[in-house]
């Protein structure tokens, strides 16, 4: 198995030792981001600030890796306050089309540097939702006695 790790500088630097993703095959691993702005290294105020820089970080990510918020299919987000799931929901909304990545939230008790929101994802790259994956289980049809 061959890990090629994705950098850019369109989103901020690892703070720990982590990489921003981390490709494998098809599938790239995006860390979490929180709302840094990559150019100052410093986190915007406010959850929707926060929640737009989050998505323009880990979109510049996926650029990196060759693909787009569009490849998405899956985020978890965590959140300090759940009470703000609405507003974080209607910006999400604004950065993905259907069909949507499949999602988890999570209210948490901390998150670094003081943000008050993180999201991580998987991307999947170089296939259609339209195209049959392997593996792929089809409907059982009940008139071929399967």
């Amino acid at each position: 198995m061959t890990k090629d790790v994705i950098h850019t500088t369109d989103a901020p630097a690892a703070i720990g030792p982590y990489s921003q993703a981390i490709r494998v095959g098809d599938t790239v691993y995006l860390s979490g981001q929180i709302g840094l702005d990559p150019s100052t290294m410093t986190i915007v105020t406010g959850v929707e600030a926060q929640a737009h820089q989050v998505f323009l970080n880990l979109g510049a990510v996926a650029t990196a890796a060759g693909g787009s918020l569009d490849d998405m299919v899956k985020v978890s987000i965590l959140m300090v306050d759940l009470g703000d799931f609405t507003k974080v929901n209607d910006i999400m909304a604004g950065y993905f089309r259907k069909p949507y990545p499949a999602r988890a939230t999570y209210q948490v008790a901390a998150l670094p540097r003081g943000a008050l929101i993180e999201i991580e994802g998987t991307l999947v790259l170089g296939a259609s939702s339209a195209d049959p994956q392997p593996g792929a289980r089809r409907a059982a049809d009940p008139t071929k006695g399967q």
